[in-house]
């Protein structure tokens, strides 16, 4: 898929995306990476709403597993099933997410699973930044299930 198909896929199956203002910079099965501009996500302080940097981190973790299980042939649904994140700075500019997935052995794991249950789980990690500093760190865990 090619980023412009990635973010008419997000913003039509996940209406908060659009209404976030969320562009898709890279949308690939190996790295993927939205931006949010700033003013429909600000907060009391000018700066990024915590609940939108986070809801932009999960949009990157999700199309990053969304995409790769796609290219392995998956015709399933991906949903997240816990996630963390840490805030290290506050974002006063737009702010992108970076997903460039898990390891290797993470993703063999997860072929076996789907091979042997027909769902499976992978952890994945993601930056954001804003103005070319991190202003979060983000773990999520996500579940493919049969469709």
């Amino acid at each position: 898929m090619r980023a412009p198909d990635v973010e008419a896929y997000i913003h039509r199956n996940i209406p908060l995306s659009a209404a976030m203002g969320v562009r898709v910079l890279e949308g690939g099965p190996d790295r993927v990476v939205l931006e949010a501009p700033l003013h429909p996500n600000v907060n009391h302080r000018d700066t990024a709403f915590g609940g939108s940097v986070t809801t932009l981190a999960i949009l990157a973790g999700w199309a990053h597993v969304h995409l790769r299980l796609e290219a392995l042939g998956f015709k399933g649904h991906t949903v997240i099933q816990q996630s963390s994140i840490d805030f290290v700075a506050p974002a006063s500019a737009s702010f992108r997410a970076t997903c460039e997935g898990a390891t290797e052995a993470g993703w063999n794991r997860l072929s076996r699973m789907l091979a042997r249950y027909g769902k499976g789980r992978i952890r994945v990690e993601a930056r954001v930044e804003s103005d070319g500093h991190a202003v979060a760190y983000f773990k999520g865990e996500y579940v493919a299930l049969p469709g």
